[in-house]
């Protein structure tokens, strides 16, 4: 008979899954974590409670050794860039000072599946487990990874559901009509009592001003290098204004009593990215929903200047008075102003056209001297009074013809209809689509025949809509041209800039010397 093998156990000396040597006298190094995601009151007396129960707790194990306990308060969970109290803990386990991490639950960790997961994962390489209290999770547990999927899982969905539901709320305000701003970034206006914009006066004053100054015809980027050399802050606080901010507070309707609600929508619940509402959901314009700072009538005059000055073709200029309104008779460029003699007792501004030298024939129209400009604008004007009442009832009888916008207004209700109907179609076809099974190559040629149509019935709207605006933009600028006249009934003698900027719509220059101003209502005189 063979003799009996002799075997012999040789007992393991470093844990399988936490790498610390089996019989090393050495504690684990043990933190805790703690999040609230509200900033709320009671949110943060269960804050608090809970740094102070997991210092206990671990406190109270004689193998651990307290380390911390990270938190971070009024911070959503569903990803980890913007938690620093996470990432701070996450970067000290990583660099060899925490074995173990205790946390109250898996949705506390992270309620993204990938997040967790990576983090789990990437902690696990480097022998650092985390423990679930609630789950009764250890990650080196052989179930664990298992375990931890399901309920990050589960705890995502949660996070998904909540976010349908916080967009649901919203969706539901805007279509009641109630409006929220931004009110520590939004000039003019501060939250009232009944939660609806109260003006500020102090801030109004400013937001006035950049509309008088744009109207003035300055632009954004002027109006923005005098505000900030003024030392207004801006509304975010900051001492230099950018053209952008100027710009969106002279297009933003809020200033003019009204609010269009979901300009953006939030595509992805998880990283909260928004996308500008290019009508994949409902829009809610409300007529009169707060105070205005702006008249809507002066409102809608900025955003007619708006379209005016971008489709003049040419770079406008809001430098002078005389920028973009004085017209070269042979290329039909700009005047722009040129400094003569600069550094000399003979220094003198003059305009001459912007592109003169630019071709390879120059133009031939002449230099003007600004006071040229003014005394030929005088000698034209004085000409206009001649013949006012005449020129007053023609100009009544053009403004009744522009401010008629019953054709237009009937083309863009039957416009809006349809777009509403091709919506319908398309969240049908959509739905259709997705409940039961049909050919993609059907569905495609049906979805993008939809798509066309919107986009084209969409084009044809914005088109009007730029139309009247511009109808009632030159009907507007014709009423300032009449009030304006009314009010002179003797030759005038001296320039008035105001008057220059409400009458003349452009002067041109041609080569033979003559200047030919064009005023608001479409008459045409030399000066």
């Amino acid at each position: 008979m063979p003799a009996a093998r002799a075997v012999t156990v040789i007992p393991a000396t470093i844990n399988l899954h936490s790498q610390i040597p089996v019989v090393a006298a050495g504690k684990r190094r043990v933190a805790g974590y703690a999040r609230v995601s509200t900033d709320s009151d009671e949110q943060f007396t269960s804050y608090e409670a809970q740094i102070d129960y997991y210092t206990r707790y671990i406190k109270n194990n004689p193998e651990w050794e307290f380390v911390s306990v990270y938190t971070d308060e009024g911070i959503s969970a569903t990803n980890t860039r913007h938690r620093d109290g996470f990432n701070q803990m996450i970067s000290d386990a990583l660099a060899g000072k925490i074995d173990l991490i205790v946390t109250k639950s898996v949705s506390r960790f992270a309620r993204n599946t990938v997040d967790s997961l990576s983090t789990i994962r990437k902690l696990k390489e480097n022998h650092i487990e985390v423990y679930f209290e609630k789950e009764n999770i250890w990650t080196f547990d052989s179930k664990g990874e298992l375990l931890l999927t399901i309920m990050s899982s589960l705890a995502q969905e949660e996070s998904r559901s909540i976010s349908e539901n916080v967009t649901w709320g919203q969706r539901k305000r805007f279509a009641d009509g109630k409006v929220s701003l931004p009110y520590k970034q939004f000039l003019g206006y501060e939250k009232g009592p009944d939660d609806l914009p109260v003006i500020v006066e102090e801030e109004a004053i400013i937001v006035r001003r950049i509309y008088s100054l744009f109207m003035a015809g300055k632009t954004p980027y002027l109006i923005a290098k005098a505000l900030t050399a003024d030392g207004i802050p801006t509304p975010a606080g900051k001492s230099k204004w950018g053209t952008t901010t100027v710009a969106s507070i002279l297009t933003n309707e809020k200033y003019k009593g009204a609010a269009l609600l979901q300009k953006k929508f939030t595509i992805d619940f998880l990283d909260k990215k928004m996308k500008v509402n290019e009508g994949e959901v409902p829009q809610y314009y409300i007529e009169q929903s707060h105070q205005p700072i702006i008249d809507p009538e002066e409102f809608d005059k900025v955003q007619a200047e708006f379209v005016r000055r971008k489709g003049l073709g040419h770079r406008y200029s809001g430098n002078s008075i005389f920028a973009a309104r004085i017209v070269c008779g042979d290329c039909g460029s700009f005047y722009g102003s040129k400094v003569w003699h600069s550094n000399s007792k003979y220094r003198r501004t003059i305009w001459q056209c912007n592109e003169k030298f630019a071709g390879e024939r120059k133009c031939r129209t002449p230099h003007l001297r600004e006071e040229d400009i003014k005394a030929r604008f005088l000698a034209a004007f004085n000409q206009l009074l001649d013949g006012k009442d005449t020129l007053l009832e023609d100009c009544r009888i053009m403004q009744n013809h522009l401010t008629n916008c019953s054709a237009i207004d009937a083309e863009l209700e039957e416009l809006r209809q349809e777009i509403e109907v091709v919506t319908e179609l398309t969240q049908r076809c959509i739905q259709e689509n997705a409940r039961s099974a049909q050919s993609q190559e059907e569905y495609t040629e049906r979805y993008n025949g939809y798509v066309a149509r919107y986009d084209a019935a969409k084009a044809k709207l914005d088109a009007l809509q730029i139309e009247k605006a511009q109808r009632l933009a030159q009907a507007d600028s014709i009423g300032g041209f009449m009030f304006e006249l009314s009010e002179y009934t003797e030759a005038i003698t001296e320039f008035n800039e105001g008057l220059w900027l409400a009458v003349v719509e452009k002067a041109t220059a041609y080569h033979d010397g003559r200047l030919v101003f064009t005023f608001q209502n479409g008459t045409e005189i030399e000066g």
